[in-house]
């Protein structure tokens, strides 16, 4: 009991590691660029990926409350490093279409969007518009 205790704590404590052949929790396709994904944790389940923003949006359409007691991460799309979704930058590329065709993509920082030349040209998205109200 205590390593299943334990295994939770450590499962909660941040972001999960995302598998080679981790599947998208809405469109069921294979998460094939890491830098477009993004995670939903809900205390006591198992992490949910995303292989493109847009799917995430939709997903937390179809479950209102739900961002506000779960925690949610998205790659930073240059460096690949998980951020807390409430605080990314998103952009609206002309360059980078992901998987289901959004053109979404997230950035830690503004610092870390500007240097990310998949980003030149792009549009600020604001963060209601990916995590719903």
């Amino acid at each position: 009991m205590l390593v299943s205790l334990t295994a939770c704590q450590a499962r909660d404590a941040g972001p999960a590691s995302l598998a080679s052949d981790t599947t998208c929790a809405y469109c069921r396709m294979r998460v094939s660029d890491p830098r477009l994904a993004s995670q939903v944790l809900i205390p006591g389940e198992e992490p949910r990926f995303f292989d493109d923003l847009g799917c995430l949006t939709k997903f937390l359409a179809d479950s209102p409350g739900l961002a506000q007691r779960a925690r949610i991460y998205v790659a930073d799309h240059r460096t690949g490093v998980w951020t807390p979704a409430d605080r990314a930058v998103y952009t609206r590329t002309v360059s980078v279409t992901a998987s289901m065709g959004s053109r979404l993509v997230a950035h830690a920082s503004t610092v870390s969007r500007d240097a990310d030349p998949a980003s030149a040209g792009g549009a600020d998205v604001g963060v209601r518009e990916v995590l719903g109200p």
